[in-house]
């Protein structure tokens, strides 16, 4: 299978305060506010949408390609990502920005500030479609990014035939309704979680049925319920992966994708793409950060049949 991932690129730059902003904040001088916290503790983790995705994928032996743009910072992530399998020759970098970046303060009680810079990520639009002229690509996905950009990956798509997958998440609220129904309307897959999934109905002015119309597949995430896969007028309903522990729910929604694309391109029925899906979002809900966990195929196999029964089915990913 031959994956391509657009979307945001990103470092979350995580701090941690040893004390209350609460306390900090005085509340007859908020015109005149001006404060700066002494952090004791900070950490630098990839993260970003596409590569999330692109990372779990090559796990599971896909050679994903990420298709986006960075900044000039981008180069030790880079190497991470191509040491891992992830092919990286259609991240573009944009002279004089950095790569988008995520930076978030919080405090003793979890209360939070933080600030998103946009960076490369906002020349998102400038990549075409068209540049992966002579490549195979089996699935184009499009995530989160620059909303022009992500809309128009959608109908370059359409234009030469290539399938994609639609996953507008957070993104959802930035868009009109004719964006979100051109995103949604021919495409193979939606990716969304419920919450998201009632947003887009709202934006879209459309129902449910008329959402589940305009695709081949919806696949909707139901948090700690499982998820839910749409196909026609069937429907399955699959599980969690109950995790040993919880320790971050960042990138699990990324962590399924991947898990359910590698079963879908590799023939498997529905509920066991999302099985898949499943397991692979547990890996990350287990660790912190989005690309902190790392599994052989071997032991990925194997966790997965110590709860359900693939029939023998998971043997290819072995063979690779």
């Amino acid at each position: 299978m031959s994956i391509v991932c657009s979307g945001s690129v990103a470092f979350d730059y995580l701090m941690r305060f040893p004390g209350y902003f609460k306390e900090q904040i005085l509340a007859d001088h908020l015109d005149s506010i001006s404060l700066s916290f002494l952090v004791d503790e900070m950490v630098r983790l990839q993260g970003g949408i596409a590569p999330n995705v692109c990372y779990s994928l090559a796990l599971l032996g896909g050679k994903p390609m990420l298709f986006a743009t960075v900044g000039e910072d981008f180069g030790e992530y880079r190497q991470w990502l191509e040491d891992r399998g992830v092919d990286c020759r259609f991240a573009r970098v944009i002279p004089g920005k950095f790569t988008a970046s995520f930076f978030s303060n919080t405090d003793l009680a979890n209360a939070q500030i933080a600030s998103f810079y946009t960076g490369a990520m906002g020349n998102s639009a400038d990549l075409k479609v068209a540049e992966l002229a002579g490549e195979q690509v089996d699935l184009f996905m499009i995530s989160p990014s620059d909303p022009q950009a992500m809309i128009g990956y959608a109908r370059q798509c359409k234009e030469l035939g290539i399938p994609y997958g639609f996953d507008p998440s957070q993104q959802i609220v930035r868009m009109d309704k004719q964006m979100i129904r051109e995103g949604v309307e021919g495409a193979r897959f939606l990716f969304c979680n419920d919450y998201e999934f009632e947003l887009l109905k709202k934006h879209s002015e459309w129902t449910e049925s008329e959402v589940l119309a305009q695709v081949e597949c919806a696949v909707i995430t139901h948090g700690e319920k499982g998820s839910r896969i749409h196909y026609g007028s069937q429907v399955w309903d699959v599980p969690v992966f109950e995790p040993e522990s919880i320790v971050d729910p960042t990138g699990v929604g990324d962590a399924y994708r991947s898990g359910f694309l590698t079963g879908y391109f590799n023939g498997f029925d529905w509920d066991l793409c999302g099985r898949m899906g499943a397991l692979a979002s547990t890996y990350v809900l287990e660790k912190k950060g989005t690309q902190s966990h790392a599994y052989t195929r071997s032991a990925f196999v194997e966790r997965f049949r110590e709860r359900w029964d693939d029939g023998g089915l998971l043997d290819v990913l072995l063979s690779r």
